[in-house]
């Protein structure tokens, strides 16, 4: 996807970096892709500590802008 100029795409796990989420500070510290990180990684997935009200309010405070492509009109 191409982003305007003076823009950048949101990073994987940002957000949890930026908070300091502690499930994010175990992460961190085990090699991705091991067994242990894959444990941890299953709680952020299935049981994540923070809501999409918190993420979606520091997207706003950092300045983030939620784009999608328009609807192509149907031919019909």
């Amino acid at each position: 996807m191409m982003f305007p100029e003076g823009h950048d795409e949101y990073r994987r796990r940002e957000y949890c970096n930026d908070i300091k989420c502690p499930v994010q500070m175990l992460l961190n510290a085990e090699k991705e892709g091991s067994e242990k990180y894959e444990k941890i990684r299953a709680l952020c997935k299935t049981n994540c500590i923070h809501t999409t009200y918190e993420f979606h309010h520091w997207l706003i405070e950092k300045g983030f802008l939620i784009v999608r492509p328009k609807k192509q009109a149907e031919n019909g």
